[in-house]
């Protein structure tokens, strides 16, 4: 009998062709995962131009490698992504260019050295296992949110990582104000598309703005309170990141940061952190309750955990893969733009000045170009010895190049951690048979979540 093929998840299918203009601006802010044709998928790029602006979409890594390392002077972030951002995160590295962004992340780096990060992991094991003690207390068989239940593993570790704990009995409001957040405002406004006069009211920004306000007056309040503390009494300050963020320095001024971009940071690290994290285990957790081979391997590996979860990334290799191939379909952070400062040339193809360029880690790691068998389930792509041969161009789950994501291998380490401790103790299986339907939110989301039943593993 031959092999069954592998698990391939559900993904909005492509459009037989681009859309229009106006379906576009619709697809944008509904759903931008559901904008992308067939050709997207076919096609090392695409280029358009329309009354507003040029655009290219890139899929190709040489290209995206163009824009991201070898000429990356030549595209910045872009209008569009800092309108998005900028009210949710303020001044971060997310959102900042130029010699602001570069003496922020100077400063930075070495709060996320693999020394420091692997001195967190037995925090971020003890997070996880509260969580569990919480799952051991419901029925049998009960019936859990897996994107709830992920968003306050992650925020259990971020906050013993980043706060020592003080965040307390404001993990229901900073979870609900993040939610709200992300759902309005993470939104594409269709008013940004078009560039409209920055006076016209977008709808995105006005329902979501009390909770950006909520989120930013919590933030606030915490980091105050801590520096003053550091002011106050420098070594018996807590030693964690916020600490950290305080005492860190810029190597080659000396310089420190400011009170406002140590909250904007703080801001990044929840956004590009702690949700991305939680939105990652949560599809991880999807896939494996249809892909019982691979389950059974990272279950194997589980059984044999030893008392050095820093270590865990390196000695657990079916766990990593999963989570990689998790991230490959379901990328957190499904897309992201720049904008060239001058012409170039893509591919081949001629742009000019001003033109968006769109990466899309979405459509480049399901492309049919680049992956085989690429709209299926298949972790073991992601083995040591087969790793190597993936184009370092061609995923991108925490994107490329001197903007690489700052906290990668904190992410990697809390995320590793996480499903082996669950995977141990617990299996999750599906409660109805209907897909969940991602949509793009700035991170990759289920709608209406991830229903899942939980189930203690016997023996």
């Amino acid at each position: 009998m031959p092999a069954a093929e592998p698990f391939r998840p559900w993904a909005p299918p492509p459009l037989p062709r681009p859309p229009g203009m106006l379906r576009t601006l619709w697809l944008l802010h509904a759903n931008p995962l559901e904008i992308w044709s067939e050709a997207h998928f076919d096609q090392p790029v695409l280029y358009g131009e329309n009354r507003y602006r040029s655009v290219i979409s890139v899929q190709d890594p040489a290209a995206v490698r163009r824009v991201l390392v070898d000429n990356v002077a030549n595209y910045d972030k872009g209008v569009l992504q800092r309108k998005i951002l900028g009210p949710m995160l303020g001044q971060g590295l997310l959102t900042t260019e130029g010699e602001q962004w570069r003496r922020a992340r100077r400063t930075l780096a070495p709060l996320f050295t693999p020394r420091r990060t692997a001195t967190l992991a037995a925090r971020m094991a003890a997070a996880v296992e509260r969580r569990l003690a919480a799952w051991r207390a419901l029925s049998r068989g009960a019936v859990i949110d897996v994107e709830r239940e992920m968003t306050r593993v992650t925020f259990d570790i971020l906050s013993d990582t980043l706060f020592s704990g003080e965040i307390g009995g404001e993990v229901e409001v900073f979870e609900r104000a993040l939610n709200r957040a992300v759902e309005t405002m993470g939104r594409v406004d269709p008013l940004d598309v078009l560039n409209a006069a920055p006076w016209l009211p977008r709808l995105t920004r006005l329902s979501g703005a009390p909770s950006v306000a909520l989120f930013g007056r919590t933030v606030r309040a915490i980091v105050e309170s801590r520096r003053r503390a550091v002011a106050a009494d420098p070594a018996g300050a807590p030693d964690d990141l916020l600490t950290a963020l305080f005492r860190a320095q810029d190597p080659e001024t000396g310089a420190g940061l400011a009170t406002e971009e140590v909250e904007a940071n703080v801001l990044t690290f929840i956004l590009a952190g702690h949700e991305t994290t939680a939105r990652a285990l949560g599809w991880t957790f999807h896939l494996l309750a249809n892909a019982p081979a691979a389950l059974a391997e990272i279950e194997r590996e589980a059984a044999d955990l030893d008392d050095a979860p820093e270590g865990w990334p390196e000695r657990l290799p079916w766990t990593r893969a999963v989570l990689d191939e998790s991230m490959r379909l379901y990328p957190p952070a499904p897309g992201f733009t720049r904008e060239a400062l001058a012409d170039d040339v893509l591919a081949g193809q001629p742009i000019r000045a001003g033109t968006a360029v769109l990466i899309t880690p979405w459509v480049i790691h399901r492309h049919r170009l680049l992956w085989d068998r690429p709209d299926r389930f298949v972790p073991e792509r992601f083995l040591p010895g087969a790793r190597e041969s993936i184009d370092r161009y061609a995923y991108l789950p925490f994107g490329a190049g001197p903007r690489i994501c700052i906290g990668l291998r904190f992410a990697l380490q809390e995320a590793v951690i996480a499903l082996a401790l669950i995977t141990r103790e617990f299996r999750l299986t599906p409660v109805s048979t209907r897909p969940p339907r991602p949509v793009h939110r700035v991170t990759l989301r289920a709608a209406g979540g991830l229903r899942m039943r939980l189930e203690r593993r016997e023996g």
